[in-house]
């Protein structure tokens, strides 16, 4: 097995969906999934090719009412490249006999490859090896390479080169009664003799994206002679090219392709910009060299090494990588977030949620000028937010669940269950603690990087505004004399209202009311660490006084958090819900993750039974660490020990169905101390979850970035110990099935390389150091400075061992 390479042995039409998404390339400015060149969107493959941020709005009518949807648009198909010998076919995947088939996503060097030798219908074979880049170096540029060789026959064929702007939104079946056709076509053309562009432009948001385009063809002599004819329609360009080959001799077929969109920095216009970073370019072989040196950069940056299972390790890697092609240094010079399903299909509409919990606590480690960035997008939709806070009649800003252009809530009114066919009503825009995932990232991003001015400039902000909202979200229960949060949702999508209630909405969810305790005082220490200039200059702009400052104190400490049975509540009444009967279910269906549509189906609703689709009190043990917790729970009022954290994680692992792809990581994350085994087994099939589709179908409309980042975050963090607020903490605990684990980490401005085996931890900062002059290792605390690196004893006992100073 190469734990550089991922990839597929054999043609499969039944799999091509999923293979196209994971085999995505991208470079966080744009991506376009692993379809075949010589594919077209017909129900077993689809092309889909999309810029970060590239949204449009559109209107559909549905179920006697008007539906709206922002939508990432699917854009013109650059990718359009196919053959056919005269007087044969041209060349179809689905048509031919394959003799052997090999794909295979190169990690290392970001390059997808095929390989395949084939029989057609008339006796003819051919050997075609394609290889294929979206730039990380150049972020505008992509190519394609193919080495196509008769084997036992020679002849004419003919090449089709082509842009394709025909293309809509259809790669979720679920929204194909809603509007797709989001593209214009506004002009296509050659470009000198090899060449062509495109121009398309978006409906509603005038998104003007241009394509340009050429197309060579190459002997091992050189170049190769061909005549050339364009074929043109509306919304396409394309070339036929006319050619000779001869058996057991190669033609070399090289594509090269500029994107450019009218939301660019520094270009006059993106027709322009395209030809001229085509120009720019000569051969494929420079490209991949490119290529190659850009994905090392990062591949030292953000490698995670473990030994002992190689598996784990490939896929690992895989996760790294589609994380990059969606995130990237290139993510700095744009306005985006973070898109929950990747850049690699149309799922979730490329929609902006709370994923970013998961995502931007690996992203600190690596690339923390990518979450700035990340954040600033928040920062910039703060008007939004608080706009969105008045018509609900809150102060603050309330950030909506999902996100796309401009900020406004995106959340759908209503959801097809495709298990019965009927729209419902969608409430989930009632999961506010979005706006305490967006303070929760700002806090920790500032924790790790202590970066003050970011703190300043905008994070304070920030703060200062979801504080307010929840302060004004609060009511005051006179007979609990304790403050309460009704009408939410939490991370659990399954429960949206009480069985016995007609309005939406649960009370006293306790992740949600627990984290906005964290978020107020987080609020407070900011307003403290900007200083007081800044902190006047926030107090004047926002009108903000002490006494609010007073009131976010006393929420902070008096919320109410709901027990039962001497373990938190999901939420109030939780307890008095069915048990549900597990059984019965998983004999009857099988799969049950999506257990709210199974019900739905049968007339029924998960509202009234005490099952999960993602345990949020969980979550709490997921975010903060035992220590943390403790002090928010003392805070509050509330005892917490370890024997109720042992009892609360059991009782709620069995009331989940892991409807969601994030629950494996929590999961595994919260049982990491308490039993490795079974943590590490969680680990694995999160790392399979995507790669093995084990949703059923979802993974082909595009990944789940979240739960990718989530497994990057689990091996860095949880099996580690690693905790970086003030003071680098470190608690290695290692599962048995691995052997050892490596990686580098940024922390305050410098590197520290970090070595994990079962006898011993390594911790070295050699390119310098300007943090804390302390760490603390198992619990003690050992001096650390530029150049020196400790060697520490790990054993399942803390002890009082000493470290090794070289």
């Amino acid at each position: 097995m190469s734990l550089w390479n991922f990839g597929y042995q054999g043609y499969d039409s039944a799999e091509e969906g999923l293979r196209e998404a994971l085999c995505t390339l991208g470079n966080g400015y744009f991506a376009t999934r692993g379809a075949a060149e010589e594919s077209a969107a017909d129900g077993v493959h689809y092309p889909g090719t999309y810029v970060a941020g590239g949204y449009n709005r559109m209107q559909t009518e549905v179920a006697g009412r008007t539906i709206e949807n922002e939508d990432l648009v699917n854009l013109p198909n650059w990718l359009c490249l196919s053959f056919r010998p005269a007087g044969g076919d041209w060349f179809n995947a689905d048509a031919v006999e394959f003799l052997t088939y090999e794909q295979t996503l190169e990690l290392r060097a970001g390059l997808l490859r095929r390989r395949m030798r084939f029989r057609d219908r008339d006796g003819r074979e051919t050997t075609l090896t394609a290889r294929r880049l979206v730039h990380m170096e150049s972020p505008h540029l992509a190519a394609i390479e193919w080495v196509l060789q008769p084997e036992n026959w020679s002849g004419q064929v003919t090449l089709r080169s082509a842009l394709d702007g025909r293309v809509t939104n259809a790669g979720v079946p679920r929204y194909h009664a809603l509007s797709g056709d989001h593209l214009v076509p506004v002009i296509s053309e050659p470009l000198g003799d090899d060449g062509m562009y495109l121009v398309a432009e978006t409906r509603q948001s005038h998104l003007r994206v241009a394509q340009a385009a050429r197309t060579r063809l190459f002997r091992t002599e050189g170049s190769a002679a061909a005549e050339r004819r364009s074929v043109r329609e509306i919304g396409y360009i394309g070339q036929d090219i006319e050619v000779d080959v001869s058996a057991g001799e190669p033609l070399t077929v090289e594509k090269l392709v500029s994107l450019h969109t009218s939301r660019d920095r520094a270009i006059s216009e993106p027709v322009l910009a395209a030809v001229e970073t085509l120009a720019e370019v000569e051969r494929f072989a420079a490209l991949a060299a490119g290529q190659a040196r850009a994905w090392s950069h990062l591949w030292d940056r953000c490698d995670i090494v473990l030994e002992g299972d190689e598996r784990a390790q490939q896929i690992l890697r895989l996760h790294v990588f589609h994380l990059l092609q969606t995130l990237s240094p290139h993510t700095v010079d744009l306005d985006v977030g973070v898109p929950a399903r990747g850049l690699h299909g149309e799922a979730y509409r490329g929609h902006v949620f709370w994923d970013e919990l998961f995502v931007l606590p690996y992203l600190n480690t690596c690339l923390p000028e990518v979450t700035v960035a990340l954040l600033r997008y928040r920062y910039r939709r703060l008007g939004s937010a608080r706009r969105m806070a008045r018509e609900a009649g809150f102060a603050g800003a309330m950030f909506p669940w999902q996100s796309g252009s401009d900020g406004r809530e995106e959340s759908q009114v209503v959801h097809l269950n495709p298990e019965s066919g009927r729209w419902l009503p969608d409430y989930t825009h009632l999961q506010r603690h979005v706006n305490a995932a967006i303070a929760y990232n700002v806090w920790r991003y500032y924790q790790v990087t202590d970066d003050r001015e970011f703190l300043s400039l905008y994070g304070a902000e920030m703060l200062v505004e979801i504080a307010r909202f929840w302060a004004s979200v609060v009511t005051w229960n006179p007979q609990r004399e304790r403050y309460e949060i009704r009408g939410i949702m939490g991370p659990d999508e399954f429960h949206d209202a009480y069985p016995d209630r007609d309005e939406p909405g649960l009370d006293n969810n306790a992740y949600t009311n627990v984290l906005v305790a964290w978020v107020l005082q987080r609020a407070l220490m900011a307003l403290d660490r900007v200083g007081a200039n800044r902190r006047r200059e926030l107090s004047e702009s926002l009108n903000l006084d002490a006494r609010e400052r007073v009131t976010w104190d006393e929420i902070s400490r008096n919320l109410f958090v709901p027990f039962h049975d001497g373990i938190p509540s999901q939420f109030e009444g939780y307890e008095r819900l069915a048990e549900f009967d597990w059984a019965g279910y998983r004999a009857r269906y099988g799969d049950i993750h999506r257990l709210d549509r199974l019900l739905e189906a049968e007339g029924d609703s998960v509202n009234r039974y005490q099952a999960s689709k993602q345990a949020d009190v969980l979550m709490l043990f997921y975010l903060f660490s035992h220590t943390e917790l403790e002090q928010l729970f003392d805070q509050l009022g509330y005892e917490l020990h370890d024997d109720m954290i042992g009892r609360t994680v059991d009782y709620y692992l069995q009331r989940t169905s892991n409807g969601s792809t994030l629950s494996h990581v929590v999961h595994s994350w919260v049982l990491a101390r308490r039993d490795r085994g079974r943590s590490w087994a969680l680990l694995k099939e999160a790392l399979e979850s995507d790669v093995a589709d084990v949703q059923g179908g979802t993974t082909p409309e595009g990944i789940h970035l979240g739960a990718m980042a989530g497994t990057l975050d689990l091996v860095q963090r949880a099996q580690t110990g690693l905790d970086m607020h003030d003071v680098l903490h470190l608690d290695p605990c290692l599962p048995e099935e691995l052997v050892g684990l490596g990686m580098r980490l940024r922390y305050r401005g410098h590197w520290v390389d970090l070595g994990v085996v079962h006898e011993r931890m390594t911790l070295s900062a050699p390119d310098g150091w300007s943090g804390p002059k302390r760490v603390v290792i198992r619990g003690h605390t050992y001096e650390f400075s530029a150049g020196q690196r400790l060697e520490v004893p790990c054993h399942s006992e803390r002890g009082g061992h000493r470290p090794a100073q070289m």
